[in-house]
């Protein structure tokens, strides 16, 4: 296993534009990390230029782009808007192969629309994703679907996804902490088919209330199910990111090292 750190774990700071993605590729350098997930929403813009050179920063300090990520919304009740999301995907499949990124996350919804059902926002999703696979293919980029809640909050629904999609250039982008229940459980029935996993420090219960997640349970599941591939941070809690990402990073790469 490698590990990477998302992007998104310094959206304020970014947002703000307190911090840049140079910074960020920087600072990911610095606490010896083997990656970076470029979070598609920082990005100043798309030109060709910009990505060059974010591609750059990461060759300078050793650092694999293990992914990107793009938002999409594949169950809106207009046919012609998905038309468009299925062409932003394959926007997006572009600029991984410009970043020389292998994986681009995206998502199964935004939500379930009022007035359907998810029967039919699931058909929604998954035409949207058969549409967009094929030039991902064609591009060498694989499409991870991140475990994101709605058609994807738990491992029954993902798996859907995995027996209806049957594509080398399609997997699952594991998030454990996005449920509420059996979060060990479904890190356990979704990693053989993960391709990439996020890592963030806490999760919450059915009560909503947060608790730290067992990393080294974690790893062992990874692990038995012969992940080699990204763990990448994202890191949402309460406390600044700066100390909080690099004490956690600090600590999966030891506990990385120490299960190998």
């Amino acid at each position: 296993m490698r590990i990477s750190c998302a992007a998104y774990s310094f959206r304020e700071a970014l947002t703000k534009r307190e911090m840049s993605l140079s910074d960020f590729i920087r600072l990911c350098a610095e606490l010896g990390l083997d990656g970076v997930e470029l979070t598609g929403y920082y990005f100043p813009d798309t030109n060709r230029a910009t990505l060059n050179a974010l591609k750059r920063e990461c060759f300078r300090y050793g650092l694999a782009v293990s992914g990107t990520a793009t938002r999409n919304h594949f169950t809106h009740p207009d046919a012609d808007f998905r038309k468009a999301q299925v062409a932003h995907v394959k926007q997006w499949v572009d600029i991984a192969v410009a970043l020389g990124a292998p994986m681009l996350r995206i998502f199964a919804d935004q939500g379930i629309p009022q007035g359907y059902s998810e029967s039919q926002a699931y058909d929604w999703s998954r035409a949207c994703i058969e549409q967009a696979l094929p030039y991902a293919e064609a591009q060498g980029v694989v499409l991870a679907l991140e475990t994101h809640w709605g058609l994807t909050a738990d491992a029954e629904r993902t798996l859907r996804y995995i027996r209806d999609l049957k594509s080398d250039y399609f997997g699952i982008l594991l998030d454990g902490a996005n449920t509420r229940e059996n979060h060990y459980e479904m890190i356990e029935k979704l990693a053989p088919y993960a391709v990439s996993v996020h890592a963030k420090t806490h999760s919450r219960n059915t009560r909503d209330e947060f608790f730290e997640l067992d990393y080294e349970r974690i790893f062992r599941i990874l692990r038995a199910a012969n992940f080699k591939g990204y763990v990448a941070i994202e890191y949402e809690y309460t406390e600044p990111a700066l100390p909080a990402v690099s004490r956690f990073a600090k600590k999966l790469l030891a506990l990385r090292d120490r299960l190998r």
